[in-house]
């Protein structure tokens, strides 16, 4: 999925035409970034479409990347709502920097509304994060703040590209809570939820419906977040850097 192209205007007001590259997991994500100078793609939870829909964008028809949507929390400090601004991802071995600037006027939009700002390090993941347990043990041995299945892909792609990267990702999940496994497998293939395989799955087990209603409103709550985020896309200012930070042995 591609939506919101268009036109980008930079601070010295010089029109660049060309967008920068959106990255999201989620229609409802995908849909909170759309707009002017922006070329969004959804992924709909999937790493292996996203790569696949990576190889078909061109680095030369965009000037720059950004990861855009939600993500568990690694970070029991952290609640729903909660924005993390990656200072770099993780994958494996693999860091990147995430690169980007923040004038003090977009960084006190960002704070309004109640919503916290971090900076923090976010651990990508091909799989959804569901247990406690798990997000524990990820937290520990990488010290991110959260995790998502889109930004180490984005990043890699962007570093391959020799394009600026950056990230924000607004906590869906807190650390203490488990994703119920109704919750992933009501995603379907175009990002959006089948509200028949919610309604099915907690007839079969009522006893899922308080952690789904727990879950929703946190999801609610990461979302309206997000929205308020949408000032961040028009007013970053990506800086290059070095996208590979470190490679261990």
């Amino acid at each position: 999925m591609t939506l919101g192209t268009g036109d980008y205007l930079t601070a010295g007001n010089a029109i660049d035409p060309r967008p920068i590259l959106i990255v999201t997991g989620l229609v409802q994500e995908a849909r909170i970034a759309a707009g002017p100078g922006m070329a969004v793609i959804c992924s709909s939870s999937s790493p292996t479409q996203l790569r696949a829909l990576l190889t078909v964008v061109d680095p030369e028809t965009i000037r720059g990347v950004i990861s855009f949507g939600v993500a568990g929390g690694l970070d029991p400090s952290l609640r729903s709502g909660d924005v993390v601004l990656a200072t770099e991802v993780l994958s494996g071995d693999t860091r990147w920097a995430a690169g980007l600037s923040l004038g003090d006027d977009l960084i006190d939009r960002l704070t309004s509304g109640r919503r916290r700002v971090v900076r923090g390090s976010l651990a990508g993941a091909e799989e959804v994060v569901t247990k406690r347990s798990c997000k524990a043990a990820l937290h520990s041995e990488t010290g991110a703040s959260a995790v998502d299945m889109e930004s180490h892909i984005a990043a890699a792609y962007a570093a391959e590209a020799g394009l600026p990267f950056a990230a924000v990702r607004v906590i869906s999940d807190p650390a203490h809570r488990a994703l119920p496994a109704l919750a992933r497998a009501a995603i379907k293939p175009n990002g959006q939820i089948d509200l028949a395989a919610v309604l099915r799955g907690i007839v079969r087990n009522p006893a899922t419906l308080h952690a789904l209603v727990s879950t929703g409103i946190d999801f609610n709550r990461a979302l309206r977040s997000l929205r308020g985020c949408r000032d961040y896309l028009i007013g970053t200012e990506l800086i290059e850097s070095e996208a590979l930070v470190s490679k261990a042995a």
